[in-house]
């Protein structure tokens, strides 16, 4: 499983855990549910895996931020920020069962 981490990212996950108060993760990708075409999109996640709102304005800028600051991923499939580390994953399926109730 690749991971993505570099200082920049690093950076970028410290302003994105200001932007998003309580967030672990970020969830990022391609994937607008309301949108029939690709377009950047954001969940935020706390460490229990809880979804904690994000404004469209705010999800939508996390979300090119990330995908600007990781050029070299293919954004076909979401992935994971983790806030802490900076490190960004494939994601995983931790989160469904919260992403099933929204």
């Amino acid at each position: 499983m690749p991971e993505y981490r570099s200082p920049r990212a690093h950076r970028l996950a410290r302003i994105l855990a200001d932007m998003a108060p309580g967030a672990a993760v970020l969830r990022i990708s391609q994937l607008d549910p309301s949108q029939s075409w690709p377009s950047p999109f954001c969940r935020a996640y706390d460490r229990l895996g809880r979804g904690i709102p994000l404004t469209r304005v705010r999800g939508l800028t996390a979300a090119r931020w990330v995908i600007r600051a990781h050029p070299d991923v293919r954004w076909d499939q979401p992935y994971d920020l983790d806030l802490d580390s900076g490190v960004l994953r494939p994601a995983t399926e931790r989160h469904t069962a919260v992403e099933r109730r929204r």
